[in-house]
């Protein structure tokens, strides 16, 4: 089945949506030992169907599977790659905490990690393209214990080469957008750092025949920009509606052309934004003059997780309605 994605402001998503019940059950239940990694595998498909379907009912062009696998976005893969150990919980913001892993030996991938649900996803979506959303090399380094590696660098390139091998099996399996997901790198916006990461992320992405996207949220975006510009992406996911825009001005002070995954949906409140505002939202950025509307990918600013999955909803139908106007504007 085909599914047409518009030309103008095709409305996507980050990842992450709310997580259903018994996807937590699930995951519970394989950390527990009482369900093998294929059986688990196999009944979070449940969930996941369920996130497809909410994602086709609001109308969003580009979906995922909602992560509903994925206890945390580093976890997750540290869980299934040889030379991680499990580490005590520590706290990241408010009352979230995740349980900080361990790397104690080399770092291997001796099996698929996350393919199998893109394959299901892409299989339910309609016709409707499936990121593959994976987690970057600099964010596993700064949310995981080294305690084998020598250095930050043969760290990160160590952690590189396991997310390439996954994305390249990804892309043979026929994944058209591969997004990697960098939020610890506007934590620390120094020259730097953007340069190790740059270097490993060139590495993982380099020949990848597909739409290359990496997201980056919060933090001080404004300052890391002008250092990742010749990253070799395709685009950028970053946020802009939880820091009121502030990051519009530097698209232009500093030349931005890459395609732009803009974020207008604050995922870390639960008022749902109006049509209007979304709208208004569009126009800010189209009013700079920066991009043609071609370029531009409507999403929220980050994962949907933190919200009910009623609010989680709600903003994405308004998202998508709104997109829709704006296209007849723009």
């Amino acid at each position: 089945m085909s599914y047409h994605l518009p030309r103008k402001f095709p409305t996507t998503v980050i990842g992450s949506y709310p997580k259903l019940p018994e996807a937590n059950e699930l995951i519970k239940r394989r950390d527990r030992g009482e369900i093998s990694e294929e059986e688990f595998h196999r009944l979070i498909k449940g969930p996941i169907s369920e996130v497809v379907k909410d994602y086709i009912e609001a109308g969003v062009d580009i979906i995922s599977d909602g992560e509903q696998s994925r206890e945390d976005m580093v976890v997750y893969f540290a869980q299934r790659v040889q030379g991680y150990s499990e580490g005590e919980w520590v706290r990241i913001y408010d009352n979230m905490y995740f349980r900080k892993p361990v790397i104690v030996g080399p770092l291997a991938r001796t099996s698929r990690l996350a393919v199998d649900d893109w394959l299901f996803t892409t299989s339910i979506s309609g016709g409707r393209p499936v990121k593959f959303i994976i987690t970057g090399p600099y964010t596993m380094m700064e949310w995981s214990f080294n305690t084998y590696y020598r250095d930050r660098r043969e760290l990160i390139m160590a952690l590189a080469k396991v997310i390439r091998e996954e994305i390249l099996d990804a892309v043979k399996a026929g994944a058209q957008y591969v997004q990697v997901d960098e939020p610890a790198l506007s934590t620390r916006p120094w020259k730097e750092e953007a340069e190790l990461a740059g270097e490993a992320l060139s590495y993982v992405l380099s020949g990848v025949e597909a739409k290359r996207i990496v997201h980056i949220c919060y933090g001080r975006l404004e300052r890391i920009l002008p250092y990742i510009l010749d990253y070799p992406v395709d685009q950028f996911a970053l946020e802009f509606k939880n820091s009121n825009f502030r990051l519009l001005p530097y698209l232009k002070e500093y030349g931005y052309n890459k395609e732009l995954g803009y974020g207008v949906v604050d995922v870390h409140s639960m008022q749902v934004e109006t049509v209007k505002e979304i709208k208004d939202a569009i126009e800010k950025l189209m009013k700079l003059d920066v991009l043609p509307p071609e370029k531009v990918f409507i999403n929220p600013d980050c994962g949907l997780k933190p919200l009910p999955r009623e609010v989680a909803k709600a903003k994405l139908i308004n998202m998508v309605r709104a997109t829709s106007e704006a296209r007849k504007e723009w």
